[in-house]
């Protein structure tokens, strides 16, 4: 990540469950900074979505993310379910 962001990271979560939780951040912010390749980023999301299966959790976690940067993990998803390969937001 390019800038410092505080992620909810609960105390349960194992190093793995960080690094998936992570990528996932990681790979949303590409989307808004030039593009990110689309199957990774479904790839980084499934991970995510097994670290968070709730999706009252994964809404908490995306409010949180998104009232720090401004970008959206839900709208970004929408977007990458689409036929691109190459998954980018232009603001």
């Amino acid at each position: 990540m390019s800038e410092q962001y505080q992620l909810p990271i609960d105390g349960n979560w194992t190093k793995d469950d960080i690094i998936a939780v992570s990528n996932l951040v990681d790979a949303v912010l590409q989307v808004y900074e030039g593009g990110c390749d689309q199957e990774y980023l479904l790839t980084t999301y499934r991970l995510f979505c097994e670290v968070l299966p709730a999706k009252s959790e994964q809404k908490t976690f995306d409010r949180d993310f998104e009232n720090q940067t401004g970008r959206s993990i839900y709208q970004t998803m929408k977007l990458a379910q689409g036929n691109a390969r190459r998954v980018v937001v232009n603001d």
